[in-house]
């Protein structure tokens, strides 16, 4: 079993780079039944720390896919006011919140796709003021995950759930750098590479990025007063914390109206408790027009047809082949992990941060900037070790950035 020290170096991880809680700070968390053990642990580390308040919202698959099988559409399309009070409280009130995550990929494979995503919307649509506070950086936020038994067997086949439990921790605690002796020592100097890498992007000011790989040849449009983001990020408070642990990518924003061409997917996409693979998207003026997959075609076309912004582009995020997650040589089937092991771009709602003046603006000043909106954000990856990218520059000049799925 991972020792009880790991696990209170991650639960302080999670706590003073992930969300980076303040004294007197109210510390929301969602977790998952199976996790209860850790979560306790950080619920005792942030009181330790000087929260004022530990909230935790449970979740449980087994309850969910329940629920699944048997409530009527009715009660699967709805979302619970007093949930959305709940969230709307602690947000107005500065909370930190900080997801643990590990879902079982293929725990809603047998449920009709269309029940799925009517749940995805009605929660889309009430937690939409809920997602302004964390998409605009106005709270400091954060998604770590830790095993589940089900995830874990995914992950490791061959393995008794025991085992595979331990190897997942085992993959885990590396790749968020828990295993050196001062992580959050480690994480600084993590978020300095990213943030020098940021600032060369942005000094650049591409116009446009092509995308070339085997099934791959995509042209996407930069907006103008387009901001590259990465590693750490700064609340309105002006309080730095980390949104996603791991994290290995640099990411900015689409011009919504501005993507051409077609792009394959490089993994495995696990999306409402199905997995999407061997996927493809064909765009015309910054939209879906036609799309194909191997595994899971019905939830993707769900999933595209979310609302009007489902269909367009949100980020593209640039990550060197040769990160520890690549490294890991696993393939995680959880967005969190996998997206940091691979370049990738995402379908809906962009961040907008990712633009300049992009949190004060309003929606229709953000879509005048060609700022997608949508009530889903959903990366998918597209990077590999056949993949080149290259900037164009304000000029017209053309150069590489990635050339063999690495920085040139």
């Amino acid at each position: 079993m991972v020792d009880h020290q790991s696990l209170e170096k991650y639960a302080e991880l999670a706590l003073k780079t992930g969300v980076n809680l303040q004294p007197d700070q109210a510390l929301m968390i969602n977790a998952p039944i199976e996790g209860a053990d850790f979560t306790r642990i950080v619920a005792k580390k942030a009181y330790e720390l000087g929260a004022k308040d530990v909230h935790i919202n449970w979740s449980d698959d087994e309850l969910a896919l329940l629920k699944y099988e048997n409530a009527p559409d009715e009660v699967i399309g709805s979302f619970p006011e007093w949930r959305v009070m709940l969230h709307d409280m602690y947000a107005k009130d500065g909370a930190a919140v900080l997801s643990i995550r590990s879902t079982d990929p293929d725990l809603l494979q047998n449920i009709d796709p269309k029940r799925v995503a009517m749940a995805n919307k009605a929660a889309g649509e009430a937690l939409k003021n809920f997602r302004k506070y964390t998409m605009n950086d106005k709270i400091p936020w954060s998604i770590i995950s830790i095993p589940s038994g089900d995830w874990a067997q995914k992950i490791f086949p061959d393995k008794t759930k025991a085992e595979a439990i331990e190897s997942l921790w085992d993959a885990i605690l590396k790749i968020v750098r828990v295993d050196q002796d001062d992580p959050v020592a480690a994480w600084d100097a993590h978020n300095q590479t990213l943030k020098e890498k940021r600032e060369e992007l942005n000094a650049k000011n591409y116009k446009k990025l092509i995308f070339k790989a085997p099934g791959t040849n995509l042209e996407i449009e930069l907006p103008e007063g387009h901001i590259w983001k990465g590693g750490s990020a700064q609340a309105e408070t002006g309080v730095t914390f980390n949104p996603n642990m791991p994290t290995e990518e640099v990411f900015s924003v689409p011009h919504k109206y501005g993507v051409n061409g077609t792009v394959a997917s490089t993994k495995p996409l696990n999306y409402g408790g199905s997995v999407i693979d061997h996927f493809s998207l064909t765009f015309k003026g910054g939209e879906v027009v036609d799309f194909k997959a191997e595994q899971g075609e019905e939830v993707l076309k769900h999933l595209l047809d979310s609302d009007g912004g489902a269909r367009r582009l949100g980020e593209v995020a640039l990550v060197p082949h040769e990160s520890p997650v690549s490294q890991s040589g696993l393939i995680f089937y959880n967005t969190l992990f996998d997206e940091n092991a691979s370049c990738h771009i995402a379908l809906g709602k962009a961040y907008p941060t990712n633009i300049e003046n992009g949190s004060t603006m309003s929606d229709e000043e953000l879509d005048k900037h060609g700022v997608n909106d949508s009530l889903i954000h959903v990366d998918f990856m597209i990077g590999s070790q056949e993949l080149d990218i290259d900037g164009v520059k304000q000029d017209g000049t053309v150069e590489p950035i990635f050339r063999n799925g690495t920085w040139a």
